[in-house]
């Protein structure tokens, strides 16, 4: 028999009423691609959360503060002067070269703004796009892990193969080259960095970073670096990835503004790379997307011309926030390696005889704290759960007093002594 179509394995028949309605009712009425896609741990924890009062929330991984007011004024005076139609693909030009001068003037790297530099709608679709430009079924992506949980399924959503790379707290949850050479097969195509870490807050060293570029240039792989938040550093060196010798012409680099200008609802963020591969990016942007949201772009580029002073004030405070939580986390006895980056800790719970996901409940039903599981992160995050310190310094005080409250109850009823630490990042 003949056959047309085509689908997750099976082709359609061409002929014969029975035989279509039989490869009918074997489909799914979703594609076969989304059953295969993992459940965001993080979502199914958040479903716990549905009515909860009383609640503190160290969950949630975005700024609590509000986006500086003349980065507001300047899209409302771009939209009441009708700035309101379509940029090209590619975003504003001015912006793109604002764009081009930061990055130039803290990492001392240049992309041509009208060919090198893409706007995009939140480093979720930048993420996205440039894993469908770059993968073809079958390629490996080396992704370190504990990680954040859309970059599994936007890898499987691309055709490629998710590769977990497990980072150990010995290493200050770095990704080294020892551990990529390990995972490197024939069909490995790229590594995907995150750092600083969202969920471990951990920063690459320059040396640590410069293992990952020999391992790229031996086994000609490209790296897609996600620097959202470049900014969000602590007595630490940020390297941009493509500012290492000869890593420029193999990163894709993406960023964005919505943690360092707090503006994650603005959804603006942006892709770096070599002429050739943004335009293959641009092309699958261009009918995704079409092009960034105006208003947006207007509000970034006033966050260029005007927000640093904001920018460093809010990076201040989160690393007033650190230090406590650090301070706090020693004293009740989680193991915990210092975070240097974003604005998250991840303290390891095993003390306390719970993995993950029973500490989060636990917390959450007993003290109304609400943290998010590690083995949202991942396999490797099972012991573990991620603390955002982006909350009020008050109640950032209030929901450590009620961990410790939780912990020591815990470990009391199990006869045992606080045993954590707060080790330096970066060993």
């Amino acid at each position: 028999m003949s056959e047309v179509g085509g689908g997750a394995g099976e082709s359609m028949p061409a002929d014969g009423d029975q035989d279509r309605k039989a490869y009918r009712a074997r489909r799914g009425a979703t594609s076969s691609t989304l059953s295969t896609l993992p459940s965001s741990g993080i979502r199914q924890f958040f479903e716990l959360l549905d009515g909860a009062t009383d609640l503190i929330s160290l969950a949630v991984g975005q700024p609590d503060f509000p986006t500086p007011a003349q980065i507001t004024r300047a899209a409302a005076d771009a939209m009441l002067a009708g700035h309101t139609g379509y940029t090209s693909n590619y975003g504003l030009l001015e912006l793109r070269e604002a764009l081009s001068r930061h990055l130039e003037h803290r990492y001392g790297v240049y992309y041509r703004p009208p060919a090198e530099l893409l706007l995009t709608s939140g480093v979720s679709e930048a993420l996205d796009v440039s894993m469908r430009a770059l993968l073809d079924p079958g390629d490996e992506v080396l992704v370190p892990e504990p990680g954040y949980v859309a970059y599994q399924p936007v890898v499987m959503m691309a055709g490629g193969v998710y590769v977990p790379v497990p980072t150990t707290p010995e290493e200050g949850f770095m990704l080294t080259a020892e551990a990529l050479r390990r995972h490197i097969t024939p069909a490995t195509k790229a590594i995907l960095l995150a750092y600083p870490s969202n969920p471990t807050g951990a920063v690459m060293t320059r040396d640590a970073l410069e293992g990952v570029a020999e391992i790229a240039r031996d086994h000609d792989l490209f790296v897609i670096s996600d620097e959202i938040y470049d900014r969000l550093v602590y007595g630490a060196e940020h390297v941009c990835f493509a500012s290492l010798p000869g890593m420029r012409e193999r990163t894709v680099l993406l960023g964005g503004f919505s943690k360092s200008y707090a503006m994650t609802g603005w959804r603006l963020g942006y892709v770096a790379a070599r002429a050739d591969l943004l335009e293959a990016i641009m092309k699958i942007h261009q009918y995704v997307m079409m092009s960034a949201p105006t208003a947006a772009q207007y509000a970034a580029l006033e966050a260029f011309h005007s927000a640093e002073e904001d920018v460093r004030g809010m990076i201040d405070e989160y690393d007033r926030r650190r230090r406590l939580l650090c301070r706090r986390i020693a004293e009740i006895g989680l193991p915990m390696v210092e975070p240097r980056g974003a604005f998250y800790a991840f303290p390891s719970v095993r003390p306390v005889g719970l993995d993950g996901q029973a500490f989060a409940e636990a917390l959450l039903e007993e003290e109304r704290v609400a943290v998010v599981p590690g083995i949202a992160f991942g396999e490797s995050g099972r012991d573990y759960v991620r603390i955002c310190y982006a909350a009020s310094y008050d109640q950032l005080s209030e929901a450590l007093d009620r961990i410790e409250r939780f912990v020591r109850r815990r470990l009391a009823a199990a006869g045992t002594a606080p045993v954590g630490q707060v080790h330096a990042a970066n060993p």
